[in-house]
C-alpha cells in the first residue's frame, strides 16, 4: 500500500489524519506539526505517529496531504514533489498563480500526482448529479457562516467561495469571457464578504455569493440548464431535480390560452429528491480514497493541478476587482 503522511493538523488536519489512519487503502506512516501542543493531542486522539519534523517525515512517504496555511503551499509541496513524492494540497493551491503553474510543472516533470482539495466535488450530492447536469445556463451559489479566525489569511473568496468556483469551472466547460464583483472587509482587514458574477463565452452566467460573518451557516447551489434545474443543499446532502413533466404538453394548449384553472404542480413539473446524508462514506473520505486510486492507477486525479489553477486564476481575478473598485 502506498505510504503516507500528513503535515498540518488543525482544526480539517486532524479529520485526515484520523481518517488516514482508520483506512484501509493506505498505509499511514504519521503526521507532522509545528505546534507541539498540538502534536501531543492529535497523537493521544489517533494513536497515530508524529514526526519530530517535516524532513523526518517526508523520508518516510511515498504520498503527503497538506493542510496547513496557504502561504506555506508551495514551500512544502515543491520540497515533497523535489523529493519524489505525490502531493495532494488543501485548497487553495497556492497563494499566487506562479507558485501554483510552478508546482504544476514540477509535477508533470517528476511524473507525480498532484492533487488539490477541492471537497466538494467528492460531495455525494454532486457525485448523484454530475451526469445529468448538462450545459447549464445560469447558476447561483451561496455559501456563508458564522466569523470563526480559521481561513482569515486569505480573503473569503479564496476560503469559501474558490469551492463553488470550481465546481461552477467544472460544470460549465466553456471559457470565462468577463467577471464583475463586490465585497468588502467588515471584520478584518481582508475581504469578508464577496459577491461575482462570472460571464462565460458561451452565454451560461454564475453569480456567486461568499460571506464569513453571517449569523448563520448555508451552503446551497442552484443550477438551472434547458430541461430543468438542480437545487442543491450541501449541509442536509440533499438535491431536488426539477425538471419538465411527461404531461406538460397535454396542458400546454390551456397554459398558452391563459387558462390555469385546474392545472397542479404535478402536471408542469416532475420533483426528484435524493436524501444522500445516510451514505457510509463521506466526501473527504472519498477524496483521499480518489487520490490514492490516481497513484495506484497512474490515473489524473479528479481534481488535478490544472483545475486548481483554473480555480485560483478566477478567484484572484474577483479578489482583484473587488481591491481595486
Amino acid at each position: 500500500m502506498i505510504k503516507v503522511g500528513v503535515v498540518g493538523v488543525g482544526q480539517f488536519g486532524q479529520n485526515h489524519a484520523r481518517i488516514l489512519q482508520n483506512s484501509d487503502f493506505c498505509d499511514f506512516v504519521g503526521f507532522y506539526d509545528k505546534n507541539p501542543g498540538r502534536v501531543q493531542e492529535i497523537a493521544r486522539k489517533t494513536q497515530a505517529h508524529s514526526f519530530p519534523s517535516f524532513a523526518a517525515l517526508i523520508e518516510q512517504c511515498e504520498a503527503l496531504i497538506i493542510v496547513v496555511t496557504t502561504v506555506s503551499h508551495f514551500e512544502l509541496a515543491k520540497a515533497a514533489l523535489k523529493k519524489g513524492i505525490h502531493v495532494f494540497i488543501e485548497k487553495p493551491i497556492a497563494s499566487n498563480l506562479k507558485e501554483a503553474v510552478e508546482l504544476q510543472e514540477l509535477a508533470e516533470k517528476n511524473n507525480l500526482k498532484l492533487q488539490v482539495g477541492h471537497i466538494e466535488r467528492f460531495n455525494p450530492i454532486v457525485l448523484e448529479m454530475e451526469d445529468k447536469i448538462k450545459d447549464p445556463l445560469f447558476i447561483e451559489c451561496h455559501r456563508i457562516g458564522p466569523f470563526t479566525a480559521r481561513g482569515t489569511d486569505v480573503p473569503v473568496v479564496l476560503e469559501l467561495m474558490i469551492h463553488d468556483i470550481d465546481l461552477i469551472l467544472a460544470f460549465i466547460k466553456s471559457k470565462v469571457k468577463h467577471i464583475s464583483a463586490s465585497g468588502a472587509g467588515v471584520l478584518t482587514r481582508s475581504i469578508d464578504i464577496a459577491n461575482a458574477r462570472i460571464e462565460f463565452e458561451d452565454g451560461a452566467v454564475a453569480n456567486v455569493t461568499a460571506s464569513r460573518i453571517s449569523l448563520k451557516r448555508s451552503r446551497k447551489l442552484r443550477i438551472f440548464q434547458k430541461d430543468g434545474y438542480f437545487s442543491m443543499d450541501f449541509q442536509a446532502k440533499k438535491v431536488r431535480h426539477i425538471k419538465r413533466s411527461k404531461n406538460l404538453y397535454k396542458v400546454l394548449p390551456k397554459l398558452l390560452a391563459g387558462n390555469y384553472e385546474g392545472i397542479e404542480t404535478e402536471n408542469v413539473v416532475d420533483i426528484n429528491e435524493v436524501d444522500a446524508s445516510d451514505r457510509s462514506k463521506d466526501a473527504l473520505t472519498l477524496e483521499l480514497e480518489s487520490f490514492i486510486q490516481a497513484i495506484e492507477a497512474n490515473i489524473n486525479p479528479v481534481v488535478d493541478g490544472k483545475a486548481g489553477i483554473r480555480a485560483l486564476e478566477v478567484a484572484l481575478e474577483i479578489v482583484n476587482k473587488i481591491q481595486n473598485k
